[in-house]
């Protein structure tokens, strides 16, 4: 069978030449048109609800994380649903099924959480977190001044009110998370 196949490639030169260019553009045409993530995002559909309400972890456990744990575990398509509590913030985690659209699972959980806004305490401070996962972080800066004209202060201040909203109008930036480091030094 294997000699047949080399006598009639052999014989046939021309159509030979002729399928493998095809196949050599098709193959380019597809490497130009294939989508390709350098780092594809693995991770699980999930949305994160901050609250913020100044008092002691115990507090905010009853008071705030667990009536947030409580409704979401009812929105469709969850597949699970993580509370933490630290001092003065409430963190939920609400993990999707694979294939749910962040969009719909955001606006689903909006939804559940509008229903049980009006039994948290007072003060409380809620919001969804940004519609972003840890794999899109793929910048981080730091401003230093070498100068020494600047401290850390006006550092901070040229982050929060020139850079950041400069950087949030780029297409495809979600967030612009500062971190602060209080080790930090001007040089």
């Amino acid at each position: 069978m294997i000699g047949r196949l080399i006598e009639f490639s052999a014989r046939n030169r021309f159509l030979m030449l002729l399928l493998v260019a095809a196949a050599a553009l098709t193959g380019w045409w597809s490497l130009q048109s294939i989508p390709l993530d350098a780092i594809p995002d693995l991770s699980d559909t999930q949305v994160i609800v901050y609250s913020k309400w100044d008092r002691s972890p115990d507090i905010i456990e009853d008071q705030v994380t667990y009536p947030v744990v409580s409704a979401m575990l009812g929105a469709p398509r969850v597949k699970d649903v993580r509370g933490f509590s630290d001092f003065g913030y409430s963190y939920v985690y609400i993990i999707f099924e694979d294939g749910t659209d962040i969009y719909w699972a955001r606006s689903r959980t909006l939804e559940y959480l509008s229903k049980i806004q009006s039994r948290l305490p007072q003060g409380v401070e809620t919001q969804l977190g940004p519609d972003a996962t840890g794999v899109g972080w793929v910048f981080q800066y730091a401003l230093v001044d070498t100068t020494g004209r600047n401290n850390l202060a006006q550092l901070r201040s040229t982050q929060d009110w020139f850079l950041r909203y400069q950087l949030q109008a780029v297409p495809g930036v979600a967030e612009v998370a500062p971190l602060a480091d209080s080790c930090a030094s001007t040089r």
